[in-house]
């Protein structure tokens, strides 16, 4: 299949609908400081070999893809505990975040171990590099169908090929690195900005 989509991308779908587009549809990227501190974690992550301790073997840049949900990506690190239990983690740069955005991308990739390894995963967790701690992510029905939903509409935004228009939750716009490629205010205060919205309530 030629279509799977990057499991890092629900991350921004979750974030604001118009990143997505404008990374996963339009192709454009900036980077900032707060996209450079998370390409440095994440290196830093990857170059670390698997290991086995007592009963826990931890695995590292595990490549994930999923049929069902066409979702392929990279997981950090996954933990195998007693080899049956799985732990999916992820590392962010940031700090834990009362939204799913997160959490999200944690999910997806549980389904995807799911689906690669005909098991169960009841929980994941975020390693935090700003407060220096682990969220550990309870696997509920309620954020598998937050989750599902994200793919989906994902999948739909891609297939239609139009941009949303920007978030209107305006703080999230100024940790963007797209802010300049987006200019959020100026389609602001464009009238036809809430007619378009109402097209990618999903």
């Amino acid at each position: 299949m030629d279509d799977l989509l990057p499991i890092s991308a629900l991350q921004h779908y979750s974030y604001c609908p118009r990143q997505f587009a404008l990374i996963h549809v339009d192709q454009v990227w900036a980077e900032n400081r707060y996209t450079a501190e998370g390409r440095i974690l994440h290196e830093r992550v990857d170059s670390g070999a698997a290991e086995q301790r007592r009963d826990v073997r931890f695995e590292r840049s595990v490549m994930l893809r999923s049929e069902l949900h066409r979702l392929t990506g990279k997981l950090d690190l996954l933990e195998v505990h007693g080899g049956e239990r799985y732990i999916p983690v992820e590392y962010k740069r940031g700090k834990p975040k009362i939204q799913d955005w997160d959490r999200i991308q944690v999910c997806a990739q549980a389904l995807c171990i799911e689906e690669m390894r005909s098991i169960r995963v009841e929980e994941g967790a975020i390693w935090y590099w700003e407060v220096r701690r682990r969220e550990v992510i309870e696997l509920t029905e309620e954020i598998r169908k937050v989750t599902i939903a994200a793919i989906e509409s994902c999948h739909r935004l891609i297939e239609r090929g139009v941009t949303p228009q920007p978030t209107v939750e305006e703080s999230r716009c100024r940790a963007c690195s797209l802010r300049d490629q987006c200019r959020p205010d100026r389609f602001r205060r464009d009238g036809s900005a809430h007619y378009t919205r109402k097209l990618f309530e999903l």
